[in-house]
């Protein structure tokens, strides 16, 4: 199919995981992404979860809202990885969700900035926020591409 004939939301799925992954070619930052990004993920809901489970059930809504937009398949692994997430942080008891948020989101992150040092590219959100919601579309990539699902 002609790029230019596809519907305008999946060139733009494809656009920015081109984009996003032109600052992530070397396979020790992609390794360092397959672990940080959904730790980033669980830990960022944590967080919200230690708020209000309501804080973190809206974080996904909209976050949802977004990733429909782009791409349903995209969407609906997402839907699946964040059920899972909240699942876990239901049942953690409700004194080590922050303390254990915090701790993942700051060991993960600098193992994010690890990455992009031996990468030598800075991370793509520094030049546009959407990426930090891209992050977790490329690694959810790599699992359909090896599993032959299309997104």
């Amino acid at each position: 199919m002609d790029q230019t004939a596809q519907p305008r939301n999946t060139r733009n799925i494809h656009t920015l995981l081109d984009q996003y992954s032109e600052s992530h070619r070397n396979p020790t930052n992609e390794r360092f992404h397959f672990v940080c990004v959904p730790l980033i993920v669980f830990s960022l809901l944590g967080i919200l979860w230690s708020i209000h489970p309501i804080a973190a059930l809206a974080a996904v809504g909209w976050a949802m809202w977004y990733y429909f937009q782009l791409s349903k398949p995209f969407a609906l692994g997402m839907l699946a990885m964040s059920a899972l997430m909240l699942a876990i942080l239901a049942i953690m008891p409700p004194m080590t969700v922050l303390p254990l948020s915090i701790a993942v989101f700051v060991v993960a992150w600098i193992g994010q900035f690890i990455g992009h040092k031996i990468e030598g590219k800075k991370p793509s959100f520094v030049d546009d926020l959407r990426f930090l919601l891209i992050g977790p579309l490329f690694v959810l990539g790599f699992l359909y591409r090896r599993l032959n699902l299309a997104y």
